[in-house]
């Protein structure tokens, strides 16, 4: 016995030595080197990427064609059109979202607002305004199925090839629905149309950051992804489809928490085009609270990942080769979160050990952190001058409070890709993906920018 001991001891030794061996002769100094240079670069490139695309996009796209928000377009034909609304305890909301749905410059189209179980006066009042309003209909289902299910029953029952799907608190523009269907009908491959949402309530700084948000991040990386070849995914507030595309592909997946992402890439993945339609304006309402912008974001990380996972095996075809750069972009955006939090985990052990500086590299002020700085005002500066044209009010006037976008933003975003990431991969798959009260910030403060 006393040998075997002898024996296991010896081992344990030989291996404690040879493995800090090991770790003293890794080349820590350039593997904080990389990691820095990473850390810093990513976000860098990226930003030239996006205004590099969005530019382009603007200038082959919008630059000869002026915005004329009152405007209707021409179309050759005006066929049957269903606007499709689902809803989850939308009474404080639905009322004066299909009120504005009733002014449409269309000539032809029907309201089909679903009730998703809701637990406050939502089907009471759809059931009033369906009374008073023929074009108005209203699907009741008497529990919380999802937005997905909600989607897919109205569909079914719609009388129209081309749906218009708008959430519960939208207002939508009313030439929106025109500028979305002709791209349908100029183009038989056109499967899905996004439109262009705006923010609605504006009175507080985070309110105010999302104004911008929309604008340099939102729209910008729109306009880069239609430049290059995909995007990621239509705005889930505002969209247009062709049923017989949705039909194609299964429709919306019930289990899939973010609907808008998972039905942008199967469209796709099946050779279905998806382009931006920046006139087809909604203007929406967003949180106004940390935790309502944590849940929220949260939910879109986790949707990404889902989509990631499920749709892996799917880019092995010659078809799917241009979904490629999206998917590892969001890859590499991924491994950008966890690195950069790993970072903050690891500063308070390397102050500890009076090493402040290792494995933090650059994240002290120096030339590359201005350098970021002032790429990220750029970002801004670029996209709020595209998007202005779509704005009422002077986004120069939101520029100001964009400086906290790197403070408040990166840290959340980051904070929710990582959670989002683990609740992605430790969901079950076909676990129903149901509503959750949302946080629509503060409602009385929201001015409606309605042309």
């Amino acid at each position: 016995m006393g040998a075997w001991v002898d024996s296991l001891n010896h081992w344990l030794t030989s291996q404690w030595w040879f493995w800090q061996e090991q770790l003293e002769a890794m080349p820590w100094q350039q593997l904080e080197e990389a990691v820095s240079l990473f850390v810093f670069y990513y976000p860098l490139i990226m930003a030239y990427i996006w205004m590099i695309g969005g530019s382009l996009y603007f200038f082959r796209k919008e630059w000869r064609n002026p915005a004329i928000l009152s405007a209707t377009p021409e179309l050759p034909d005006y066929p049957p059109v269903s606007i499709l609304i689902p809803c989850y305890n939308e009474g404080e909301n639905i009322r004066e979202t299909i009120s504005h749905l009733l002014h449409q410059n269309y000539p032809n189209y029907e309201i089909i607002a679903i009730n998703d179980g809701s637990k406050d006066n939502t089907l009471a009042i759809l059931q009033e305004l369906a009374a008073q309003h023929p074009q108005v209909r209203v699907v009741n289902l008497a529990s919380n199925q999802g937005k997905a299910v909600g989607l897919r029953t109205a569909a079914l029952l719609a009388n129209s090839e081309y749906l218009v799907c708008i959430d519960g608190d939208a207002l939508l523009a009313d030439n929106a629905v025109a500028w979305m269907l002709r791209h349908f009908l100029s183009n038989p491959k056109v499967g899905a149309v996004t439109g262009n949402p705006r923010i609605r309530n504006r009175s507080t700084l985070l309110g105010k950051i999302q104004v911008g948000e929309f604008s340099a991040i939102v729209g910008m990386i729109k306009r880069a992804q239609r430049s290059y070849g995909r995007i990621f995914t239509i705005s889930g507030v505002i969209a247009a489809f062709r049923k017989s595309a949705l039909h194609d592909v299964g429709y919306w997946s019930p289990d899939m928490i973010t609907e808008d992402i998972d039905i942008s890439w199967k469209l796709q993945l099946a050779g279905w085009q998806i382009p931006f339609e920046t006139q087809a304006l909604c203007w929406v309402l967003m949180p106004e609270t940390l935790n309502g912008l944590w849940r929220q974001r949260s939910r879109w990380a986790q949707g990404g990942v889902e989509v990631l996972i499920r749709y892996f095996s799917s880019l092995f075809n010659r078809r799917a080769l241009p979904m490629w750069p999206l998917y590892l972009e969001c890859c590499i955006s991924l491994l950008w979160s966890l690195t950069v939090l790993l970072l903050i985990l690891l500063a308070p052990l390397h102050v500890w050990l009076d090493n402040p500086q290792a494995m933090l590299g650059d994240l002290s002020p120096s030339w590359t952190s201005m350098l970021l700085s002032i790429t990220c005002l750029l970002q801004f500066a670029v996209s709020l001058s595209i998007d202005a044209r779509y704005e009422q009010q002077s986004g120069g006037r939101y520029y100001y409070w964009i400086i906290w976008y790197p403070i408040v933003y990166w840290l959340i975003n980051i904070g929710t890709a990582v959670n989002g990431f683990i609740k992605a991969v430790r969901k079950k798959r076909g676990q129903r993906a149901v509503w959750v009260t949302l946080d629509r910030g503060l409602k009385d403060h929201a001015k409606t920018h309605h042309q």
